[in-house]
């Protein structure tokens, strides 16, 4: 990242009860902008059911498919894999240790189906097996499952993702990893799970990281017999990466966007978005 393309900027704050209409607003807050960038940001999503799914708009991910398809990048639900394998908790029936078994498993195809991508590791490979030398073998999620109860103390329920020994080096520019870190902090009302990424591409990559964030969390609440009642995501800078705002063949996702976050009362950047807002599945 040039420096020349940041600003020392106040927080933006997004606040939504539903993830389409979250990642709508960010999309359309730098696109209608004369910026590329917003730096820092903060989303924050609430309004996940019983089951921790969070609300969705079909028009808007349908949209924004159809465009990653048209530019060659990989759909929103295979990134949301990349954070946590739906598909394999659905096979595994609620048992975690047969999830996590059938992860390492599949783990080396993932690897060889497009090497150059995820030769340095995917998000839940690092979270499962971080480094053999940590507790668990490295599998930061079950040390945090199997231990939180005991009444230990609230800094344990982090799991790291950047690692110094593999990811500091001189390249000029890494596809992995972008999110950082990842908390989990149980409250009154339910779990909140928390994430930092230093960068992430709005166009690319934010829908699906979101989406598997969200999944991650809801995981992690039905493991610990809580309800997932918050996310918040803060990035360092959320980049319009791999998009030109001139690009026409845009144009059908901007306006399901713009459709998303059109209701009578649509709240702005920085204000949290209640039931007033209208929620849209």
């Amino acid at each position: 990242m040039s420096r020349s393309n940041s600003h020392a900027d106040e927080p933006t704050v997004i606040s939504d009860i539903n993830l389409s209409r979250g990642w709508a607003r960010l999309f359309l807050a730098i696109y209608d902008s004369r910026r590329t960038e917003i730096s820092p940001l903060t989303l924050s999503l609430s309004g996940f059911d019983a089951d921790g799914v969070v609300p969705e708009i079909a028009d808007v991910r349908d949209a924004l498919d159809r465009t990653l398809k048209l530019k060659k990048k990989i759909s929103v639900d295979t990134v949301a894999f990349t954070i946590f394998p739906e598909r394999l908790w659905k096979i595994a029936r609620g048992d975690r240790e047969r999830l996590f078994a059938l992860y390492s498993g599949a783990f080396p195809r993932y690897v060889a189906m497009n090497r150059s991508v995820n030769g340095r590791g995917l998000y839940f490979e690092r979270m499962t097996h971080f480094n053999e030398a940590t507790p668990s073998n490295g599998n930061q999620l079950e040390f945090i499952l199997s231990n939180w109860k005991e009444g230990v103390r609230d800094t344990m329920l982090q799991v790291s993702i950047f690692d110094p020994a593999r990811d500091h080096t001189r390249q000029a520019r890494l596809v992995f990893p972008c999110l950082q870190h990842v908390s989990f902090v149980p409250t009154n009302e339910g779990l909140v799970a928390n994430a930092f990424y230093a960068t992430q591409y709005v166009f690319d990559k934010a829908y699906g990281n979101y989406l598997g964030l969200a999944r991650l969390g809801a995981f992690m609440a039905h493991e610990m017999q809580l309800p997932l009642v918050r996310l918040n995501v803060t990035v360092g800078v959320a980049k319009l990466d791999g998009v030109r705002k001139k690009d026409a063949s845009l144009e059908p996702m901007i306006a399901a966007l713009r459709a998303a976050v059109a209701p009578s009362i649509v709240p702005g950047i920085g204000e949290p978005v209640g039931l007033a807002g209208g929620v849209s599945v």
